[in-house]
């Protein structure tokens, strides 16, 4: 593989914002059985270091993976025999607290082609609107080919 059979640059890039509400945790809450005090209990949480709830942090990773499909989903009939597959998230980070109401920006940067391992790597930053990091990672996208093409 080519890379330019990738169809990205690096350092292309995509942003994706999403407001972080009380409904969002308690149902990735209830889909991941994370109910922990930490996100689910305000008095708890309201004599915490924190003051209050936070979101978990695979939460934001879930938005981290909203964006990879923003970057690579409007590509894949192009690639010919290849399909792109997250191979998952490398050194993940959670540097700061999420909190109900913060609208967290992810930003997806292109860093890395590997024409010869047929992956691409991604810098991830996840920031609130007061544009402090709160999470870091670096995506690790694999073409895999299609059953019955490329060899």
């Amino acid at each position: 593989m080519q890379d330019t059979d990738f169809h990205v640059s690096v350092g292309d890039s995509v942003s994706f914002a999403k407001t972080i509400s009380e409904s969002d945790v308690y149902l990735f809450a209830g889909i991941t059985g994370d109910l922990s005090d930490v996100h689910c209990n305000a008095q708890y949480m309201s004599s915490s270091a924190f003051g209050e709830r936070i979101a978990h942090g695979v939460l934001t990773v879930g938005l981290m993976s909203t964006a990879s499909t923003l970057m690579y989903g409007p590509h894949v009939a192009k690639y010919a025999g290849y399909t792109p597959v997250s191979q998952g998230y490398d050194k993940i980070r959670f540097m700061g607290p999420v909190f109900f109401g913060d609208t967290v920006t992810i930003t997806y940067t292109v860093s890395e082609l590997q024409g010869e391992r047929q992956r691409a790597l991604a810098e991830v930053t996840a920031a609130n609107q007061r544009g402090h990091v709160v999470a870091k990672a670096t995506h690790v996208m694999r073409w895999v080919t299609v059953a019955g093409e490329k060899q």
